[in-house]
This record gives structure tokens, C-alpha cells and sequence, in this order.
């Protein structure tokens, strides 16, 4: 990822984040932002809402790299934010990076599918 260290907020050490499961960042009066762990090395940030009707994303099942919203089953693919087919939409992404088991977040929407998770030894 082409960023500086300005653009980058760590946000929690990887273990803070449940194995297949998800935690929550306040983001006071914009949408909440979600963190996955779908696997041991690997995170991915969503807005907080699913692109349907709006459910917490972050109350949802991670089953490998989806997560299904827990309001009407929609299930969203964390690395892109789309909608797996043949339900239609997108969850605003953000990037992240993991540096010495700390994860960090950039609030920068991202831009490329590239920028949507980094996987690094924790």
C-alpha cells in the first residue's frame, strides 16, 4: 500500500479481535466501523451497515471470507465489501495493515480491491 505513516490510526492488537468473529470502532457520528478476523493473520474493515437495510454488519457469521448480515442473510465478501450474488451492493471498505501483531486503520475509503486487507505475520 502506497501510504504514510499519517494516514495510518492503530486501532487494537490483532488478538483483540475474535478469531471469526468481529469488533466494533465508535465513530461518533458517522457509521461505526467493523474489523474481521476471518482467519489468524488477517483482518478486513467494514462500514458497520450492511448495503441492504442497514443491519450491523459486525453482528453477522464469518464463514471464510464473508460475513452474512444477521437481519435478512445477505452475505458480503470482506475483501471487497460487494454483495455475494445474486444480492446486489457494496459496504464501504477501508483498509488496513497489520505491523508486530497491531492492526491499523486508515480512514480512507479504499480505492482498489488491493487495499482491503493485508495479511502479515502476527
Amino acid at each position: 500500500m502506497d501510504a504514510t505513516d499519517d494516514a495510518w490510526v492503530r486501532v487494537c492488537a490483532i488478538d483483540e479481535i475474535p478469531l471469526l468473529g468481529s469488533r466494533v470502532l465508535e465513530c461518533g457520528e458517522g457509521d461505526n466501523i467493523a474489523l474481521f478476523r476471518p482467519a489468524a493473520a488477517r483482518v478486513f474493515a467494514l462500514a458497520d451497515r450492511c448495503p441492504h437495510k442497514g443491519g450491523p454488519l459486525s453482528q453477522g457469521i464469518v464463514s471464510g471470507d464473508t460475513v452474512t448480515c444477521p437481519l435478512h442473510g445477505w452475505n458480503i465478501q470482506l475483501d471487497s465489501g460487494q454483495a455475494c450474488a445474486p444480492d446486489v451492493g457494496c459496504a464501504r471498505r477501508y483498509p488496513v495493515q497489520l505491523r508486530g501483531g497491531e492492526v491499523w486503520l486508515s480512514l480512507a475509503v479504499a480505492a482498489d480491491a488491493d487495499a482491503g486487507a493485508t495479511e502479515a505475520a502476527a
